[in-house]
């Protein structure tokens, strides 16, 4: 072998080989000044005209080129089935080949058979590679978003259920069919739509996830909506209708009548008050309506019961009129006053300004409260209008007429104790006459903050007349003032400097309260006056002296202080001996200086 290479290694060259590498270099040649060829230079002969016309028909034939992009869709034309493969031509000169598995045994085609496909890759040599499968997926997408867009309603085929709703299959997509959007009420068993057709509507498409939420219930009360729309346009007011409680709330109920909700106010169920709907109507119950008012704007209805009833003023006693007295139940409370029910449907207003007298009353539940029963004296009554009003303070004569003959300022008079405020008492001195004791007017010496520290409701208690108003039907009283102010006499015992013996009541945080043996009458010693001689501090229960250093009789408030008695002590004797310094040293100066006087006046003569 190794002798037959040799030979053949020195085996002459053949004629052709030199011809072909001869070629080859003058194509090279070629290529190189092809490449250095400027066409525009060659072109400048060219005139004007020719130039113009030769763009037009580049023009021409640009557009004739055919313009591929991946991933559209294109209409071909099937050419050719073969074992494993299809072959569609688009057009444009270009054939591409589909794998048959994408057909799913679906070959419902033929030789010439239209067809949609989706260019997925033109690889390096110009061949195209189609799917038949993702233009039909692409196609179904547009389809949905479409139907999305349009709010188209699409039939579906039910796959299969799943947890919280079921499998909707439209334009072979799955779409999710949650539970609570099968059917307007609650469905139990998902298994009966399994297998079925069923009407839908896109509500959401999530276009990152590619998941599509369809609802069937939107399409059924859509029907209810036109169905509701359609009866309102028919109602009427006044018109009497037949309809079934459907549900009872606080405020009142709906009705069924039929597949419209109409509302049963409250007010509108009976004449006479009633606390709760269920008093009347109970669910279930079919009754007869009268339609009071139709909103067709809004889709609202109306109803009343009570309507159908004659109406319980046609019954009332026609000899009733201003002045006559009725008895009745009080039925409502308000801040302005209570509505006494006269008989069953017929109910007055009795004003908090007509239940008494007296000026004192702060609310209706001082006076009255529900279920009492009353007598009255008609205000006013308006039968047409069907109002009427009360007056129970009307049943007696006012007995702040001439009320300054009976009641004169400093007058003293005994009281009841009704109510407590925070500014003081009402005291009632005869029914519909209440005075207020301000808190400030109950005692001379205790601070108050709250009169319930002084007495209580129901108490008896003195007063003085202290200002009176007729026209605003103001009285104020006192009960301090019975008795003279003893900050008068306090002044003159408890004067600033002055020294007593108490006891420390208690300790505080920033002081001591202090209690004189000898008067009801609290003082106040700060935490630093607390310090005895010896350096240790007052305890509770002690007794000693205390200095009075300040006292106030508007506040009614006496400072003592224990640390300042020896300390005075100790300033005072510290002064009169510097005091006796200065007289010593002042006897001196004045001998020495009359010796001095002497000795001058001698030498002088």
């Amino acid at each position: 072998m190794s002798n037959q290479t040799e030979e053949t290694k020195k085996k002459p060259t053949h004629s052709s080989d030199r011809i072909n590498s001869s070629d080859r270099n003058i194509k090279l040649k070629y290529q190189e000044k092809e490449k250095s060829f400027d066409w525009t230079k060659y072109e400048t002969h060219l005139n004007n005209e020719i130039k113009e016309e030769r763009k037009k028909w580049e023009k021409i034939y640009e557009e004739t080129l055919p313009d591929i992009h991946e991933l559209e869709i294109y209409k071909g034309i099937v050419t050719n089935i073969m074992d494993n493969h299809v072959i569609v031509d688009i057009g444009f000169k270009a054939e591409g080949s589909i794998p048959i598995r994408e057909f799913k045994e679906n070959l419902n085609f033929e030789v010439g058979s239209n067809m949609e496909v989706m260019i997925v890759k033109m690889d390096y040599k110009g061949q195209c590679i189609l799917s038949y499968q993702k233009a039909k997926t692409l196609r179904n997408w547009q389809k949905i978003n479409q139907a999305y867009t349009k709010e188209e309603v699409i039939l579906g085929y039910v796959a299969a259920r799943t947890k919280g709703g079921l499998i909707v299959e439209i334009f072979e997509i799955e779409c999710f069919l949650p539970g609570s959007h099968i059917n307007v009420k609650p469905v139990r068993d998902y298994d009966t739509y399994v297998g079925k057709t069923m009407e839908v509507k896109v509500v959401k498409i999530n276009k990152k996830t590619k998941n599509v939420v369809v609802s069937h219930k939107v399409l059924i009360e859509r029907d209810i909506e036109e169905q509701r729309k359609e009866m309102i346009s028919k109602l009427d007011k006044g018109q009497v209708l037949e309809g079934k409680i459907k549900n009872i709330l606080p405020y009142g109920a709906f009705v069924d009548l039929g597949g419209v909700d109409a509302l049963l106010h409250i007010t509108d169920m009976s004449w006479h008050h009633i606390n709760h709907p269920t008093e009347v109507v109970q669910l279930e119950q079919e009754l007869k309506f009268v339609v009071l008012g139709v909103d067709k704007d809004k889709n609202r209805v109306q109803l009343g019961l009570k309507q159908l009833l004659p109406h319980p003023w046609n019954s009332l006693d026609e000899k009733l009129k201003v002045g006559s007295k009725v008895k009745g139940k009080v039925s409502v409370l308000a801040d302005y006053g209570a509505f006494v029910e006269i008989i069953p449907g017929v109910e007055a207003l009795l004003h908090i300004s007509e239940m008494s007298w007296s000026s004192d009353l702060s609310s209706t539940q001082d006076f009255v409260q529900i279920g009492d029963e009353l007598e009255a004296i008609i205000l006013t009554i308006d039968r047409q209008e069907r109002k009427m009003s009360l007056s129970i303070k009307q049943l007696t004569s006012d007995p702040w007429i001439n009320i300054h003959n009976k009641y004169p300022i400093g007058s003293k008079h005994m009281g009841l104790i009704r109510k407590f405020t925070n500014f003081g008492v009402f005291l009632e001195l005869e029914k519909g006459i209440s005075g207020i004791i301000y808190t400030k007017d109950l005692s001379w010496i205790k601070k108050i903050k709250h009169p319930s520290e002084f007495c209580n409701i129901n108490d008896q208690l003195e007063v003085i007349i202290l200002f009176l108003d007729f026209q605003t039907r103001k009285l104020n009283l006192g009960h301090k003032q019975l008795t003279e102010n003893p900050w008068d006499k306090y002044e003159k015992i408890y004067y600033v400097g002055s020294i007593h013996n108490g006891m420390i009541e208690n300790l505080l945080d920033k002081g001591a309260s202090i209690q004189f043996s000898d008067q009801e009458i609290e003082a106040f010693a700060p935490l630093r006056s607390l310090e005895k001689k010896d350096g240790s501090i007052l305890k509770k229960g002690e007794k000693i002296n205390f200095k009075v250093v300040d006292l106030n009789k508007e506040t009614k408030k006496i400072v003592v202080s224990h640390t300042a008695i020896y300390r005075d002590r100790d300033q005072k004797k510290e002064k009169r001996i510097r005091n006796r310094k200065f007289e010593k040293s002042t006897l001196g100066d004045i001998v020495g200086l009359a010796k001095l006087k002497e000795k001058i006046e001698k030498e002088k003569k």
